[in-house]
């Protein structure tokens, strides 16, 4: 397979992400709880009102501990989760999900009915450039290092660093740090100087591919996170060290609507 295919299904394969019943595109409410009992639905007498759905979706129980059912009439569920996702599940044509961000609860709601799958005008990228993939030194820290990330919500939340990613441009040394990890993979959270103008404002999001004693960073994969296509995720910020003092013109741009 070539480099251009693989960049090829890489995309489509981002795009049927954020545009499955699970994707980015068909949040409609992110309600904060905490633990108890509370009626679900679209009607104002509900503990927690939704925007979208019936009237009375059903009753949600939460432990402390995090554990959640639900109860749409037909028995009680509980809420199963995923890999590298929330616990969750579906209720007719709604996907719930009981998310937590340094102790605090939410449920979190898609309609996998909403127009936005089957309307999204797709993600315009930079043209494929080989150079912007590149294979820097993966390097153990002594000891792992607890970093404080800021949130989009103005939460702090707290993160273990193991490693980090150097490699040079230009004749200066760079060094990302992975603050994240995805099925296994490490994540960089990276804000250049295209962010605002040319591509999401916040940040982007890369994912590093292991490769021996290196890590594949390919930044024709930096890709936009949730917040650019919705007000219900919650994302994180770059650390001060990712944030880059020279313009990365691969990989996603800014969703048209930004």
């Amino acid at each position: 397979m070539t480099y251009e295919t693989e960049i090829e299904n890489w995309r489509a394969a981002r795009l049927a992400a954020l545009t499955a019943e699970d994707g980015w595109l068909n949040l409609t409410d992110r309600v904060d709880i905490a633990p108890g009992r509370m009626t679900v639905g679209s009607a104002d007498d509900n503990d927690l009102v939704l925007s979208a759905g019936p009237a009375r979706l059903g009753v949600l129980e939460l432990d402390g501990d995090g554990t959640s059912r639900f109860d749409a009439g037909e028995g009680v569920q509980t809420l199963k989760p995923v890999p590298d996702a929330p616990p969750r599940l579906k209720v007719g044509d709604l996907l719930i999900e009981v998310t937590q961000v340094e102790g605090q609860y939410a449920l979190r709601v898609r309609d996998a009915a909403s127009p936005a799958r089957t309307s999204f005008p797709g993600i315009e990228s930079y043209p494929l450039d080989p150079a912007w993939r590149i294979k820097a030194d993966w390097i153990e820290l002594d000891t792992p290092k607890s970093l404080g990330i800021d949130m989009v919500t103005g939460v702090e939340t707290s993160v273990e660093l193991t490693h980090v990613a150097r490699f040079s441009h230009d004749g200066a040394q760079i060094e990302l740090l992975p603050t994240h990890w995805k099925s296994g993979k490490p994540m960089f959270v990276i804000r250049d100087r295209t962010a605002g103008r040319e591509t999401y404002g916040a940040s982007r999001f890369l994912i590093g591919e292991m490769a021996g004693d290196k890590v594949v960073l390919d930044f024709n994969k930096a890709f936009n996170p949730p917040c650019a296509f919705t007000e219900f995720a919650v994302c994180p910020l770059p650390p001060r060290q990712n944030i880059i003092g020279f313009e990365i013109r691969a990989g996603e741009k800014k969703p048209a609507d930004h």
